[in-house]
């Protein structure tokens, strides 16, 4: 149902958003993908890979640190 005022989105895309997020801010915690695939309740991390977004700047960032 949707309200006045609020974008229409499905359940499907919050979780992707999720764990696209939690992907990306895992690592700054000590954390790693099994620990998203844990959050995401996954038995797979293949499954979980399906639902990370990439990231093309982010890419080229982490290479000139390395």
């Amino acid at each position: 149902m949707l309200r006045k005022g609020h974008i229409a989105c499905s359940f499907h895309s919050g979780r992707r958003t999720f764990i696209t997020n939690t992907a990306r801010k895992i690592s700054s915690v000590g954390g790693s993908l099994r620990d998203v695939q844990a959050l995401a309740g996954h038995s797979s991390l293949a499954v979980t890979q399906r639902y990370i977004e990439g990231d093309g700047e982010a890419r080229v960032k982490v290479m000139e640190l390395v």
